[in-house]
């Protein structure tokens, strides 16, 4: 209604200017009969009245939609009314979605396109790295362990890569199976056996609940604990020479923590730890973070419907948990 009514507003305007104008005249004009001037007021307004009325009765649908938001885009396609200026509306909305359509599938190819070639590239640039590595061990010593270390971090940065790569597409990448924790724990630490040894940071494992399975994709949650394990170490480097995984049950719900001793995270740095490209004060210390370890963990569990949670003293060490509801702890089923 207040849309229709700043619509006419300047009719209405205009047709009592109007009508003022031609009582002057005739009060001017010496005709001054007062009954008649009230019965034209009234029938002017009447008129106007009636057809104000019946415009908005015959528009209202389309006013209702001015008003309202969409709330899909779908709703594009619904039909106001058989009016000229509905039917014009109407096909302005269509128009606009068909257009909306046409440029979203085109960054959509753009997007796979893109994906595709990190995928390849990552994959190529692995190929190297690993001859590389395998190079550097008829090398002497101390030659070897630091090319060898600097290998690493690039394979790291390339996995990281290719992850945000397939984060826009991640729905379509999920395996859900069951997957036992203490086994996945093992292959990682497997894979981060030198990183440990470099680091003179070591993991205790703590099985509080044996046989603990959850329902998860196991590549994803492989990378994601892969990514607390590294942070735990890198900034325990230096301070303390051990870190803890723990796998545990709490209210039905199953829990895997890394618990690290380190230098802990600054209170002023905590709200932001899972934003993109943050790295915060600690970051900046290490060339190698990039802050994207973190937001790509929290992104992740987040399409997994895993909940995660931190704690964290500066100067005592950090502790994450990533926990599984009691729907996907298995072992409790």
């Amino acid at each position: 209604m207040k849309l229709f009514i700043k619509e006419h507003a300047l009719l209405m305007f205009v047709q009592f200017m109007q009508m003022l104008l031609f009582l002057s005249i005739f009060w001017f004009d010496g005709y001054r009969d007062i009954k008649l001037f009230c019965y034209a007021v009234f029938l002017n307004f009447f008129i106007l009245g009636g057809y104000l009325t019946f415009y908005y009765l015959s528009r209202q649908k389309m006013y209702k939609r001015l008003n309202q938001p969409l709330e899909s885009l779908d709703d594009s396609y619904q039909k106001t009314d058989d009016a000229p200026i509905s039917k014009a509306f109407d096909e302005v909305l269509r128009t606009q979605y068909k257009l909306f359509q046409n440029q979203l599938k085109s960054v959509e190819k753009e997007q796979e396109e893109h994906r595709k070639f990190m995928d390849q590239w990552v994959h190529q640039m692995k190929t190297p790295l690993s001859v590389i590595e395998l190079t550097a061990q008829n090398l002497d010593e101390p030659e070897s362990s630091s090319i060898r270390e600097e290998t690493e971090v690039m394979k790291t940065g390339l996995n990281t890569v290719l992850y945000i790569a397939r984060l826009k597409t991640i729905e379509q990448d999920f395996h859900i199976k069951p997957v036992n924790l203490v086994k996945l724990i093992d292959e990682v630490n497997g894979e981060n056996k030198r990183f440990y040894i470099r680091n003179k940071v070591y993991p205790k494992l703590e099985v509080k609940q044996a046989g603990l399975t959850v329902e998860t994709d196991e590549k994803w949650l492989f990378f994601i604990l892969s990514q607390l394990i590294s942070n735990a170490v890198k900034y325990s480097s230096g301070i303390s020479n051990r870190i803890v995984i723990s796998i545990y049950e709490r209210e039905k719900e199953a829990v895997l923590e890394v618990k690290d001793f380190g230098i802990g995270i600054p209170e002023s740095d905590k709200r932001r730890i899972f934003d993109p490209f943050f790295t915060g004060e600690n970051g900046r210390k290490f060339r190698e973070s990039t802050g994207m370890g973190l937001y790509l963990t929290r992104e992740t569990l987040q399409h997994l419907s895993h909940q995660i949670e931190m704690e964290s003293a500066s100067g005592k060490g950090t502790t994450f948990r990533i926990v599984f509801s009691a729907t996907q702890n298995l072992t409790s089923l």
